[in-house]
């Protein structure tokens, strides 16, 4: 269902009413629930699924959250408190060889993160290795480690599109009633890492060509549905993105560095490029039905 009433603020890709937050409110005051709990009796309470049918948990618990920081609701207590991306005492240390390691192409094997050591082995490599941390994703993701002989050498996160992106939504060619109604349909490609002392040029490329092909199918296994489109942002300080441009991603140019609650015209946030693959080739179609 969805109550009437004046918009209250957007989160995770949904609008909230007032009437909306209020009954939120109302249920944390008068049931004990858990975070996880909450977020299902929410889902069900607006009808928010997935096109397959399925409740958005992920999206939902994220939207709680940034409603409990905006000050809009009290959740209750973390029952597992997370570390917000600082290495945990339960975190694996990732082996570092001797000299730098080459690795042969054909030795390599992208795995999905479906048990709880491979999930420890991903957020270990994140938390350890990458500049962003090993924060937890939003909405539907997908999470890959990348192996050679026994040696763990990347890993690569898929999650939530970005909400509005000019440059990206100009080259699909939608309206904003498409993009809320499609926007599932497209993946953020928001963690590629591969460790430091890995010496082997076209690992990067690799990497990104073969869980484009694998993607689609292990997101149909757990979500009912295909993506057609994928995309990722690259800090232009940071990196060149070629490894992208080899797997044949597009640039569609770079993002301005505002952020989107940011209404003055001065960058704020690191200049990105913006890079899109698509993974069918009647990807339009999909997006603007």
């Amino acid at each position: 269902m969805r109550a009437e009433g004046a918009e209250t603020g957007r989160f995770c890709g949904r609008s909230f009413s007032r009437q909306e937050v209020q009954w939120i409110k109302d249920l944390l005051a008068v049931e004990s629930l858990s975070r996880q709990e909450l977020s299902r009796r929410v889902c069900r309470h607006l009808g928010w699924v997935n096109h397959a049918g399925r409740l958005k948990e992920m999206s939902c618990r994220v939207a709680l959250l940034r409603m409990d920081r905006a000050g809009l609701i009290g959740l209750p207590a973390p029952r597992h408190p997370g570390v917000n991306g600082r290495v945990s005492r339960d975190d694996l240390l990732i082996p570092r060889p001797e000299r730098p390691r080459r690795v042969e192409l054909g030795s390599l094997r992208l795995e999905l993160v479906q048990s709880a050591a491979g999930a420890r082995w991903y957020r270990a490599l994140m938390r350890q290795h990458h500049y962003l941390g090993g924060k937890p994703m939003a909405g539907a993701q997908l999470r890959y480690l990348l192996w050679s002989e026994g040696w763990l050498v990347g890993g690569l996160g898929f999650g939530a599109a970005a909400w509005q992106v000019a440059a990206r939504d100009q080259w699909i060619g939608w309206s904003a009633g498409q993009r809320e109604a499609r926007l599932e349909w497209i993946v953020n490609n928001n963690r590629f890492l591969l460790l430091p002392w890995v010496q082997t040029s076209p690992l990067g490329s690799w990497a990104l060509e073969r869980v484009a092909r694998q993607l689609p199918s292990d997101w149909q296994a757990r979500y009912s549905y295909q993506p057609v489109l994928l995309e990722s942002f690259v800090e232009c300080d940071r990196f060149e993105g070629t490894c992208y441009r080899a797997a044949n991603w597009l640039c569609l140019g770079q993002t301005v560095g505002r952020g989107k609650l940011e209404k003055g015209s001065s960058p704020v946030l690191p200049i990105k490029q913006i890079l899109v693959r698509p993974l069918q080739p009647n990807f339009r179609a999909v997006l603007c039905p």
